[in-house]
């Protein structure tokens, strides 16, 4: 402190006295003694007065004084003691600035990756500062979450990104953005987490909408997810809340990565898995269904999963039933027109009808034409034409149907008589061998 008000007494005295050589302030803790003194060079012709003294004036400060030596000299101005009380006041205010910024620093310099609670007291543009009691901390744009809203006077938790000692001294980061955020509170919420039973292996963050932590434990009897998720959801959603209802997904880390992939993923269910180590890409397939549950909402599920794995993660669907549909669509096609006729229909006709739900030749039996000529966007006349040659077609088949019938049952008559013929034959033959035994054993 008495370094720093003789540094700023020195600045006044300049002011005062002007340029003199070597001027300085000496300052007396005891006494309060506050002296300015100039190393004067002794001179018989004083051309500069700030620098030089006359031989005579000289020696009547040091009677052993000869031209060249240096005299020092005090030059304390009358009024000094004034202007020292003012500057000592300034340079007072200024020090004990300086050793606050100092103590916010040596107190917060550690304590980056904390979690530290205050009140928003302003705003500077779009820069949030928080009161955190003794200290003011910054929670700047990029480290806000789009959705939240704040007012002055809410209490609200955010993480210490980092403490910055700047020109305008030292400077509390703190982010609600940040994915060491989530981490810290599943540490304060997850006792398992806290004594390292459960492991936190990654987080990807998108920040207001959805988090995906990966968790993992060594013991094989404890349940990480289930240590995390709590008893009837009770710490994840104390998180949640923290988070203003940020969805949290807990997926279970496993070195398998077919099996991370599916988890992560979820609730899609997914079809084939193929893993390009090479490109480090994972190409997953899901049902045509489940593609918007596997893709998320502008992709967010993707992205995620991307992150967390720390692979280029691509989505796509299940062609197999798109394919097997579309063949089964042009062998129904192809069958109206080898029955129906060319001349009658072709295969583009044809396949419209089939998507529009008339899949064999039995259902012109039951549509009305003007059902078939709404599939063909109004083509009446094709749609007379068409029902009319497979109406034929069908009435032709029950005609060949019914005869075939009538022959397989004239069949069976005849089986069934000559089935009785013999039996009877085979009743009479027996009775006979019955009256030859009867009459031998008379004999």
């Amino acid at each position: 402190m008495v370094e720093a008000l003789s540094i700023a007494l020195l600045s006044a005295a300049r002011k005062s006295v002007g340029p003199a050589r070597e001027l300085r302030v000496d300052v007396n803790p005891e006494k309060g003694d506050i002296v300015a003194v100039a190393k004067l060079i002794a001179s018989e012709d004083v051309k500069s007065p700030y620098e030089e003294i006359s031989l005579e004036i000289a020696r009547k400060i040091n009677p052993e004084a000869k031209l060249g030596d240096e005299i020092e000299v005090k030059v304390t101005p009358k009024d000094f003691g004034r202007i020292a009380a003012q500057t000592a006041r300034q340079t007072m205010m200024q020090q004990l600035r300086i050793a606050e910024k100092a103590m916010i620093y040596d107190e917060f310099k550690d304590r980056a990756g904390d979690i530290v609670g205050g009140t928003v007291r302003r705003f500077d543009k779009s820069d949030v500062m928080i009161d955190l009691g003794k200290f003011e901390g910054t929670m700047p744009s990029r480290e806000r979450v789009s959705t939240d809203q704040y007012s002055i006077g809410d209490r609200i938790r955010a993480y210490v990104v980092a403490v910055e000692n700047g020109a305008r001294g030292p400077e509390i980061i703190l982010s609600r953005s940040h994915p060491n955020f989530v981490r810290r509170l599943f540490e304060f919420e997850v006792s398992e987490i806290a004594d390292q039973t459960v492991e936190i292996r990654g987080i990807a963050r998108e920040p207001g909408f959805r988090t995906k932590v990966a968790v993992y434990s060594a013991n094989t009897k404890v349940d990480p997810v289930g240590a995390c998720v709590g008893l009837r959801g009770a710490r994840v959603k104390n998180i949640v809340r923290e988070l203003n209802n940020e969805k949290v997904d807990i997926i279970r880390w496993s070195e398998d990565l077919t099996e991370f992939v599916t988890d992560a993923l979820k609730p899609a269910i997914i079809r084939s898995i193929e893993i390009d180590e090479g490109q480090h890409q994972i190409r997953v397939t899901v049902d045509e269904e489940e593609l918007s549950k596997a893709i998320g909402r502008r992709g967010q599920n993707a992205r995620l999963t991307s992150r967390l794995l720390g692979w280029d993660v691509q989505i796509e669907k299940d062609a197999s039933k798109t394919e097997i549909f579309e063949k089964r669509v042009i062998d129904a096609a192809t069958e109206f027109v080898t029955h129906i006729g060319e001349e009658n229909i072709n295969i583009d006709t044809a396949i419209k009808l089939v998507k529009g739900g008339i899949v064999n030749l039995e259902f012109f039996s039951m549509v009305d034409v003007s059902d078939v000529a709404e599939i063909l966007e109004g083509d009446q006349a094709s749609a007379e034409k068409i029902c009319s040659a497979a109406r034929k077609i069908d009435l032709e088949g029950n005609v060949d149907a019914a005869a075939e019938n009538a022959s397989e049952n004239e069949n069976n008559d005849d089986n069934d008589q000559l089935e009785r013929t013999e039996e009877s034959a085979g009743s009479e033959v027996d009775e006979v061998e019955k009256e030859s035994e009867g009459e031998l054993e008379s004999v």
